[in-house]
């Protein structure tokens, strides 16, 4: 198991990258580039037009998720089972993405629709982590590193009122919300608590197979 200092060593590289990308991002939106790829429309976790979603973090889970599990593997670190790994990542992505599917369903009042959609999704890391916890480390940590760097360009651009999808660009109803009401509940806690926890559950899947995979090769 690594150190907390080697995970968020680990981490730093790939989560350098999201910086990157999330600057290219803001940067697309502010100077009006291609709506296809700087799309100003807020999404969920089913990408609504998948060409706006490159030039984002949240699928950076998967590539980066392989690459740790690989140099995990390399340092000696794998999981228990690899089988059992990948069957309790895939669990995971299930409860995660049929939770948030069901939540809606109970027609709960705001804020109690995203406290429930928040406690999913740190439900799903939790067992996401019981797959493979080193790797699970990790990805908490670049999870961690990628997203606070959303979270403060969010708050600037929440209280400048950028036009961008990172402050709610077209959706009036957040405007209407007092400043830190609104950059609490829609932005602060979501990226630092739901996004973080989505890319353990999301990493886990590419470094469980990663680890599957690599197992196959060596037998």
């Amino acid at each position: 198991m690594p150190s907390w200092r080697d995970a968020f060593r680990m981490a730093l590289p790939p989560a350098l990258v999201a910086l990157a990308v999330t600057l290219l991002r803001l940067a697309g939106e502010l100077l009006g580039w291609s709506g296809a790829w700087f799309s100003r429309a807020a999404s969920g976790l089913v990408p609504v037009g998948a060409v706006s979603w490159l030039v984002g973090v949240t699928w950076l889970a998967l590539p980066f998720g392989a690459w740790l599990a690989w140099r995990l593997l390399r340092s000696g670190e794998a999981p228990p089972s690899a089988a059992r790994a990948v069957l309790v990542a895939a669990a995971s992505v299930a409860l995660l993405y049929g939770g948030t599917r069901a939540v809606p369903l109970l027609q709960l009042g705001f804020p109690a629709l995203l406290l429930a959609i928040w406690t999913v999704g740190v439900l799903a890391a939790a067992l996401a982590w019981r797959a493979w916890p080193a790797l699970a480390r990790v990805l908490l940590a670049y999870g961690l590193l990628s997203r606070v760097v959303v979270a403060v360009v969010m708050l600037l651009a929440m209280h400048g009122r950028w036009g961008t999808h990172y402050d709610y660009a077209g959706v009036p109803a957040v405007q209407e919300l007092p400043f830190a009401t609104a950059y609490l509940l829609l932005a602060f806690v979501p990226q630092m608590v739901f996004w973080v926890a989505y890319t353990i559950v999301l990493g886990m899947v590419a470094g469980a197979v990663t680890a599957a995979l690599g197992r196959r090769a060596r037998d």
